[in-house]
């Protein structure tokens, strides 16, 4: 993928970037939370939009390519956050090896 042609002013949508935080809930169990590592200036782009259906119940999920500069501390299970839309990181790789940028592969589940 060439990135020599992405233009780093097109990275005008700010989202917090967040990591699950687990604590064990007294009864063998976790909970889960989120905390900030940072906020970001990224590009979204609209991938591919999925329906399924669970228990009878139609779930819309929206796949995104999300844009950020290089960061080593990105990995699957963080998530984005940009008002109340949540986009979970199901993937994050170099496009080109130069360590310019990172793309992530994110789902948002619409309900």
């Amino acid at each position: 993928m060439r990135t020599d042609t992405i233009d780093p002013g097109r990275m005008t949508a700010r989202m917090e970037l967040e990591r699950p935080v687990d604590t064990p809930d007294g009864q063998g169990g976790i909970s889960r939370a989120f905390v900030s590592a940072g906020a970001l200036w990224t590009l979204i782009e609209p991938r591919v939009a999925l329906i399924t259906e669970r228990a009878g119940e139609k779930i819309e999920h929206l796949e995104h390519d999300v844009w950020i500069r290089h960061r080593t501390d990105v990995s699957v299970g963080m998530r984005f956050r940009k008002g109340a839309r949540l986009l979970a990181i199901l993937s994050a790789f170099d496009p080109d090896e130069s360590r310019r940028y990172l793309v992530c592969r994110c789902r948002e589940t619409l309900r």
